[in-house]
């Protein structure tokens, strides 16, 4: 993953976090509404419940609850008729409001749990968004701070370089003759046939470089450090290592992993010197 892709997604779940927040939230706030609407519906049907057990027990006191009682004690047809519509608008008026609370009371006692049950993923997804969101910006530092090392390592590579590259066009002190040298000597030919075997060990090089890709072990009486080369197969390399099994005609390519330097094996290759 680049770092700008890194960053986009950074952004884009730091969005979608703000979006889940203001989500959950308004869930809350539903699920708040409906509980204190639960509440209101429960107080009116226990007071509806009360109300109507007070009216018959008045009713039974005032001995007018039975129809025939009403129609036995009118003084007129009118009287009756009034009498019994009073019974029934009454007896209709309370039962409705009961009927009306214990509907709204089931109504909103489903509508609290569903919207506790969407409360609950909101948060259940809001809270694993930030935990993407903890990690992607974990991961970003440590981006940074690689690709800081990265800077140094090339910058010290290059100052340690530049000292080899000087160091190859002075003459050497100490000449050794190799075992195997080319049919004109290195420092005045363009070519050289030699063994390159591959090798992925990590840490530093004998001349203080950190390894990396391009960084080539030689035999110094043979390619003098410093001295940069092209390698069919291989590429760019600068001469920046040494070995005490690297004698003679023979150089160690630096890989990554150890399967490509498997892949290299040892082979006879004709090295261009620069």
């Amino acid at each position: 993953m680049s770092s700008v892709s890194l960053g986009t997604r950074l952004e884009q779940t730091q969005a979608a976090l703000v979006r889940l927040r203001a989500r959950t939230r308004s869930i809350a706030g539903k699920r708040a509404e409906a509980a204190q609407s639960l509440r209101i519906a429960r107080r009116t049907l226990a007071v509806s419940q009360q109300r109507l057990g007070d009216r018959l027990r008045d009713l039974y006191e005032q001995g007018d609850t039975d129809p025939l009682a009403v129609l036995v004690g009118a003084k007129s047809i009118d009287e009756a008729i009034s009498g019994l519509d009073n019974l029934h608008r009454i007896a209709g008026q309370d039962s409705r409001v009961i009927d009306q609370a214990q509907s709204a009371r089931t109504r909103l006692i489903r509508a609290t749990s569903r919207l506790a049950a969407q409360e609950a993923q909101a948060r259940q997804a809001e809270e694993a968004t930030a935990a993407s969101v903890v990690a992607l910006e974990a991961a970003r530092r440590e981006r940074a701070a690689m690709a800081a090392s990265l800077a140094r390592t090339r910058s010290s590579n290059s100052a340690t370089i530049s000292s080899l590259e000087a160091r190859a066009g002075a003459p050497a002190t100490t000449p050794r003759a190799p075992t195997t040298l080319p049919s004109a000597p290195a420092a005045g030919g363009r070519s050289l046939t030699v063994l390159a075997t591959g090798y992925a060990l990590k840490g530093t090089t004998a001349t203080g470089v950190g390894v990396a890709y391009g960084i080539v072990a030689v035999d110094p009486n043979v390619i003098p450090l410093g001295t940069r080369m092209t390698v069919p197969g291989y590429g760019e390399g600068v001469a920046a290592d040494t070995g005490g099994a690297i004698t003679g005609a023979r150089i160690d390519l630096w890989f990554p992993t150890r399967a490509e330097a498997l892949a290299w094996g040892t082979r006879t290759v004709t090295i261009t010197l620069h």
